[in-house]
């Protein structure tokens, strides 16, 4: 299963930089296969896996904000591993 998630906190100011540093280090620690990009993360794993890592970036950040936003795709697909790499290069192969 692949997730695309992005969350943030809810009125702690402009900045969130910071903040989003926090759920950074939850995902990082986690061992799950990550990529991070501007507009939020994809994560690679099993269901439990997956939405174990968004769960616990969701409570670190609350620990900071009574409010959170969190936005969440999934791609979920049986026998598919090394998803995260092979779709990209899958789709670059094809580009004239």
């Amino acid at each position: 299963m692949i997730a695309e998630f992005s969350i943030f906190p809810i009125g702690v100011g402009e900045s969130l930089s910071a903040h989003v540093a926090r759920a950074f280090e939850v995902i990082e620690s986690s061992g799950v296969a990550y990529e991070q990009h501007t507009m939020g993360t994809n994560l690679e794993g099993d269901w439990d896996e997956v939405m174990g890592v968004i769960k616990a970036c969701r409570d670190r950040l609350l620990e900071t904000s009574n409010r959170v936003s969190l936005s969440i795709k999934i791609d979920d697909r049986v026998g598919v591993t090394d998803g995260l790499r092979r779709k990209v290069e899958s789709a670059k192969q094809r580009m004239a």
